[in-house]
């Protein structure tokens, strides 16, 4: 899974012309110990790293080969190989340039590999330190809030900062009794190593205050430091709300991307759909903060004016069926932000800023929904929660028609029983084109073939099992992660497996770590990517990654269970030669879909439900 950034996308037109069904020409699966390079089986090569690497890691893998027979030395000392020659050792680093030798025989190869002090560097002398002054960008708050500074100043500095009529003073967080600790990249769970570090730094200065003047102000830093002074400008502004004005977010894009914070950094909420419409309540850069407390970037949504704050009313309800779901319409005076929240048999949509006036609602009994109940759980929001027929949930669609909110909820598939017969599977394989080739293997082969020539084998397993199969490439297609799924959505599969082979982040150990990995990202696909891990790991017998919830563009979506298999590790040497095997290349495409098999068979079939179900609670 990891490799090469995405390089270029497609447009819709030709999205739609590469959903290819399932009518293969395989590719030809890797012969042990071939590799993507033209050297010949007895050179030295190096994967990994690259020339002139720069990391915060502590430590680096090695990742290439050599024939079999003889010794690789990596600054003289011998390392591990696997039967084919490959190896994958680790080696520390220290702050700053790092030479790196391999020897065999008589070739030799030298990386020099830069590990970057992870800690903000102090100025010197009297000065602030660069790019180190928060806000950095523009920021909007009501009136009342807590807005922060933040800087990095020589330690001992008398630092404080002005803000129109006021001035704040900013304390050395190393000086202070309140706790403090800086937290690894999300990366870091991969290496099970995501412990928070204390913050001990010098040199870090943080400061508060309320906000209450109106106006644009510009923040002024001022420092001094043994016995002399300077000021600077803050880069970002500070505004007050106009609490007389009300404005209007509405959303433009396909989904408005709503978030816990102004940045992409922070969480993902509930996508919100075209035409939602909320009050911004703060601003920080090109994010706007939404009264129901998420963040969306500007690009998304378009301002309006308004004479009052959006407060929706909801009356009756009813569902009704379309071929395949059943959809929830909500009726409302007004496109409100919603969230939903999954369990393992319900579905919870909350509609924020939203006052009942309910009576009556209406569910149908022909359809997915078992039964359901509603409450207004504080006074500007009101949840609706579904219970299913079936254990599993098979996806959910929201957009609004007018003023009213749509809620489209997946049938299970129609199966005989015996077979996939009236299933349709979306297979992904992983990266594709020279500009994505995502991890590379000890001999440089790159992930994307072998992910493609598994994909294939998959899907004519599947189809002999009776399943409809759609593939988004059967070649080297260079796609971004939004073309894949606008490829998954046009497909309206039943449940959906994008196939990747690992890698880890730097500072993880390529030696030691195999295995087959699952994750998944909305409640309804976590069963899956369970028992795919569980189910290869027992009937192949290999050894188990783990099972990750995760934030990825292939899980994401909501119409239907998505997970992203990772299938081994390209960088160990041992797991690479199982991968590049076309005998076990072909047990684990048959695998998978016997496990695709089990799974649907078992998920299909309804549990236990009264034979009378009121249409009202």
């Amino acid at each position: 899974m990891q490799g090469n950034p995405w390089r270029r996308a497609l447009g819709l037109a030709t999205i739609a012309t590469l959903l290819v069904p399932a009518t293969v020409t395989l590719a030809q699966p890797l012969a042990q110990g071939s590799g993507l390079s033209q050297n010949s089986p007895q050179d030295l090569f190096l994967a990994y790293p690259p020339e002139d690497h720069h990391t915060t890691a502590p430590q680096i893998f090695l990742i290439g080969t050599a024939a079999p027979q003889g010794e690789v030395l990596v600054n003289g000392q011998p390392v591990d190989r696997s039967p084919a020659g490959h190896f994958a050792p680790s080696i520390p680093l220290a702050v700053g340039a790092n030479t790196v030798t391999l020897r065999f025989g008589t070739q030799e190869l030298t990386r020099t590999i830069t590990r970057l002090d992870p800690q903000p560097s102090l100025p010197q002398g009297l000065a602030l330190g660069e790019n180190s002054l928060s806000p950095a960008v523009a920021v909007a708050r009501q009136a009342g809030e807590w807005v922060c500074f933040g800087a990095i100043a020589p330690p001992g500095s008398t630092l404080s900062v002005a803000v129109g009529r006021e001035i704040w003073p900013l304390t050395e967080l190393a000086l202070t009794e309140q706790q403090a600790a800086t937290l690894p990249d999300n990366g870091a769970v991969l290496l099970k190593n995501n412990a928070p570090q204390a913050l001990t730094t010098p040199g870090q200065y943080q400061g508060c205050g309320r906000l209450n003047q109106g106006g644009t102000l510009q923040p002024r830093f001022h420092l001094s430091y043994q016995g002399q002074s300077l000021s600077q400008d803050s880069p970002g502004t500070l505004e007050m709300i106009d609490p007389q004005v009300i404005r209007l977010a509405e959303v433009t894009a396909p989904f408005g991307t709503a978030r816990t914070g102004p940045s992409t950094d922070y969480s993902r909420l509930t996508p919100l759909p075209t035409g939602t419409q909320a009050q911004i309540t703060g601003r920080e850069g090109d994010w706007l903060r939404l009264d129901y407390g998420a963040w969306i970037k500007a690009s998304e949504v378009r301002e309006l004016g308004a004479i009052a704050p959006p407060q929706a009313i909801i009356r009756s309800a009813l569902t009704r069926s379309i071929p395949g779901w059943t959809e929830v319409v909500f009726p409302l005076t007004q496109t409100v932000p919603v969230t939903v929240d999954q369990d393992q048999d319900s579905l919870t949509l909350t509609l924020h800023n939203t006052t009942a006036q309910t009576d009556t609602v209406y569910i149908g009994a022909d359809g997915v929904i078992d039964r359901f109940q509603w409450s207004q759980p504080r006074p500007e929001a009101v949840a609706y929660t579904f219970f299913f027929k079936t254990p599993q949930q098979w996806g959910y669609r929201l957009r609004y028609d007018g003023t009213s909110l749509i809620l489209s909820l997946k049938h299970p598939p129609h199966t005989d029983g015996q077979s996939l017969q009236g299933v349709h599977i979306f297979l992904d394989p992983g990266h594709g084109s020279a500009n994505d080739l995502g991890a590379r293997g000890p001999n440089g082969y790159p992930e994307k073939d072998v992910a493609l020539a598994v994909s294939q084998q998959v899907a004519l397993a599947l189809e002999a099992r009776g399943a409809q199969v759609s593939l988004s490439r059967q070649g080297d297609d260079d796609l971004w992660p939004q073309d894949r799924v606008a490829l998954m959505d046009t497909a309206a599969p039943d449940l959906a497996l994008s196939l990747h082979y690992n890698a880890l982040p730097d500072g993880g150990d390529a030696a030691n770590t195999q295995g087959i990995g699952a994750f998944w990202y909305h409640p309804q696909s976590q069963d899956l990517a369970q028992f795919f891990h569980d189910y290869l790991t027992r009937h192949l017998d290999r050894p188990s990654y783990g099972v990750f919830w995760n934030n990825l563009a292939l899980t994401r979506p909501a119409f239907t269970p998505a997970v992203l298999l990772e299938l081994g590790f390209m960088i160990n040497p041992q797991e690479f030669e199982w991968i590049t095997d076309a005998q076990a290349q072909g047990e684990l495409a048959q695998a998978i879909a016997a496990g695709v098999e089990e799974w649907v068979h078992r998920q299909t079939l309804p549990r236990a439900v009264p034979s009378a179900v009121p249409h009202n609670e």
